[in-house]
């Protein structure tokens, strides 16, 4: 599958850099950004398989994973996620991360494909509670460019840390881009 996908993504004029910024980690939080199409998951899912990377799974809303698809989701490395109940869904990716040894979990900062002002603080808790760092990855439609950036620990200043992870991502062009960082 790997082949393919590269053949894939090399047919459509796209570019993978920086994936050396991962060679010295098992686990992270993969953070994506921009967030605003459908097409960034099939892109998503061509990257992982090009680039080796089938250890990092996903998050998804628990609809996906019902009914006749629901298999198809799971197949592809997706987790169900229950987002309208009183979970805790930040101790159970903490929880999830601690118990694997080599698993990562690739996330939309913003949570929606809509235009946000500020990222979401779950990606930055997650990473914090399972001690592992946070891997931004921009999706630059314009320049058809899927680039891994190095990886971040979290620290004591999770406001300062969150607008530094704003502003790595600002200038990049999403599918929609009227709904870009």
């Amino acid at each position: 599958m790997n082949k393919l996908s590269q053949f894939i993504l090399d047919l459509l004029g796209w570019k993978v850099t920086g994936l050396e910024n991962l060679d010295s980690v098992r686990q992270y939080v993969l953070i994506v950004a921009p967030h605003t199409s459908n097409w960034d998951f099939p892109l998503g899912i061509l990257v992982r398989s090009a680039s080796g990377l089938d250890h990092v799974k996903y998050l998804g809303k628990s609809s996906l994973f019902r009914g006749l698809h629901g298999w198809f989701f799971k197949w592809l490395g997706g987790y169900p996620v229950e987002r309208n109940s009183k979970n805790n869904l930040v101790q159970d990716c903490v929880e999830l991360l601690k118990s694997q040894k080599q698993m990562s979990i690739v996330m939309s900062p913003e949570g929606t494909r809509k235009k946000v002002v500020h990222f979401k603080s779950g990606f930055y808790y997650i990473a914090k509670g399972a001690q592992i760092p946070i891997c931004p990855c921009k999706f630059d439609y314009k320049l058809k460019i899927v680039d891994f950036g190095k990886l971040v620990y979290t620290g004591n200043d999770p406001e300062t840390e969150i607008l530094r992870f704003e502003d790595y991502f600002k200038g990049v062009h999403g599918k929609v881009s009227k709904y870009d960082f």
